[in-house]
């Protein structure tokens, strides 16, 4: 341990809570600043089997106290999503213009009657230092090679 009685800022993943550098701030590091865009779901869907962040809203625990009152507590998230356009649950039920998770959980898109629906979604930031979102082969380590040795942004 140091001297000051600190855990060492060297090894990766440091927190700034420790007072440490968070990863964005250490030099010699790509810029890890990114823009999103969300797209309303009202609006437009996503192309079918595309990952996207979605923003999505519920009510957890899932329930309702019956004379229309909903328990549970309200939230709005992103998690990873798929879009398919077609979609069957494991029961064999048909889902349409839905989007599923990791763990095959079928979200609709949002309507006024509908719980646990995505409100908006997004498209993946693109890797460090590229406009692509995939880098296959033998253009991987050159790409690595580049976003690992450029320098952030002012």
């Amino acid at each position: 341990m140091p001297r000051s009685g600190r855990r060492s800022c060297r090894r990766a993943g440091a927190w700034a809570e420790n007072g440490c550098p968070s990863a964005r701030m250490r030099t010699g590091m790509t810029d890890l600043r990114t823009k999103v865009t969300w797209v309303d779901v009202r609006r437009d869907l996503p192309r079918s089997g595309v990952p996207v962040a979605a923003a999505i809203t519920g009510r957890y625990p899932v329930g309702s106290a019956g004379c229309g009152t909903a328990l549970g507590e309200a939230f709005w998230l992103v998690s990873r999503c798929t879009s398919p356009f077609l979609h069957f649950s494991e029961d064999g039920t048909e889902h349409r213009d839905c989007f599923a998770d990791s763990d095959g959980f079928v979200r609709l898109p949002y309507g006024p009657a509908g719980d646990d629906t995505v409100t908006h979604w997004a498209e993946p930031p693109t890797l460090p230092g590229r406009t692509t979102h995939l880098v296959l082969g033998e253009d991987v380590q050159p790409a690595l090679r580049n976003a690992w040795s450029a320098r952030p942004a002012p």
